[in-house]
């Protein structure tokens, strides 16, 4: 073991885990003030549950030996992993948290918090693992096509994004929606802790203390911020006011399409894949606010459209020099089918195995998949946690 790619890696798990508090804060701020805490505590269980999950089966799944669609048991426990490999196991844990975290903003404020414990389990377990080991185990059929997602942008965001859907689908619309969220500081807040975040998890998906490193790093930080520029721009034309939670989710959505080119492209392709998040993901929301699905913290726009962009700009923008693949505007057109197939397959599978586990939960006797409606009313804090979130009942 390397001692400076070890002290940088243990700081990217770090960073990467501190991602998802900042995820609590984010959709947090964005629910009423009566469903603060169930909103954090979604994603502070995630932390639980998954780390668990993770260590006894589910790193297992996703990197064992196995074959191109599935690992196996061969390291249950994180059986005979040590030093770099155990790393290795630790800091995709990180991921594995996250990744359902994300998919509780669609289904915030009305879903029952013991199914909630259950669905990890088995998300991680059914949807989480495979695609993983799809794209990231050197076995897996999508990493031997050659498709290129450097942190996440199929496995995390397309599928979380993908998933989101499904859920808010099933679950349903919100009885009483809150006509503005209750804190908006918490939602700038927490958009920075994500920013923050980010840079272990981009700049630390290559593993080592090095150029890649450094590259994923810059490249990151200009999506992120080109992404919010854009978004604030747009929002000011159309409405004459530059919206606090639009920059800051301008900024998440950049962040997210750069995931999957982040170790792939130079500072231009990153102006360019900011510049197009901010774009789609707003329009995206316009877009689901004319359905009927209640996405309630536009999972599916930001996360889903953001991924989806990602992925195939990453073909589009990649630098042979840089990630060792040439993008499409090096010439190198056959990279957008492996790019394209890699995001339809992961669509495909996370939509049908997402609504199967959901639809098997609300079948189960004492499960369900939504709190009854004096909950929804009273609020899932006192209903479901026996605390508020602050000590005044104040105004929603």
């Amino acid at each position: 073991m390397d001692s400076g790619n070890t002290a940088w890696m243990l700081t990217a798990c770090a960073l990467v885990l501190f991602m998802t508090p900042g995820l609590a804060f984010f959709y947090g701020g964005l629910v009423r003030n009566r469903n603060v805490l169930s909103t954090i505590m979604f994603s502070f269980m995630a932390m639980a549950v998954v780390s668990i999950v993770w260590v006894l089966w589910g790193y297992s799944l996703a990197f064992g030996d196995g074959n191109e669609l599935i690992g196996d048991f061969s390291v249950l426990g994180l059986e005979g992993l040590t030093g770099d490999a155990l790393l290795f196991a630790t800091f995709q844990m990180m991921f594995a948290i996250i990744t359902p975290a994300l998919i509780t903003g669609a289904i915030v404020e009305r879903f029952k918090f013991t199914t909630y414990l259950i669905f990890l389990v088995l998300w991680v377990t059914l949807v989480y693992a495979p695609i993983c080991h799809w794209v990231w185990a050197e076995n897996g059929w999508i990493f031997g096509m050659g498709a290129l997602d450097f942190a996440g942008g199929t496995v995390v965001h397309i599928n979380a994004g993908v998933a989101a859907i499904a859920a808010a689908y099933l679950v349903g619309k919100r009885r009483n929606p809150a006509p503005e969220p209750h804190n908006v500081p918490y939602v700038v807040l927490g958009a920075a802790i994500l920013w923050f975040g980010w840079f272990g998890f981009n700049a630390g998906s290559g593993l080592a203390a090095n150029e890649t490193a450094v590259s994923a790093f810059i490249v990151t930080n200009i999506a992120a911020a080109t992404a919010a520029l854009t978004w604030g721009v747009i929002s000011h034309i159309q409405t004459g006011r530059m919206s606090a939670i639009g920059v800051a989710t301008g900024a998440v959505a950049g962040l997210v399409a750069i995931t999957p080119a982040s170790g792939f492209v130079g500072v231009m392709g990153a102006l360019g894949i900011g510049f197009g998040a901010g774009i789609f993901c707003y329009f995206a929301v316009l877009l689901r606010a004319k359905t009927n699905l209640d996405d309630a913290l536009e999972v599916a726009a930001v996360h889903g459209v953001g991924g989806l962009w990602g992925a195939l700009a990453t073909g589009i923008f990649a630098v042979e020099a840089i990630g060792g693949t040439a993008g499409l505007i090096e010439g190198n057109a056959e990279i957008m089918g492996t790019q394209a197939i890699a995001v339809l397959a992961t669509i495909g599978y996370s939509l049908v195995v997402t609504l199967i586990i959901l639809k098997v939960l609300d079948l189960i006797p004492g499960l369900g998949l939504r709190a009854p409606e004096t909950v929804e009313d009273q609020g899932l804090d006192l209903a479901m946690h026996g605390e508020r979130g602050y000590v005044s009942d104040g105004a929603d």
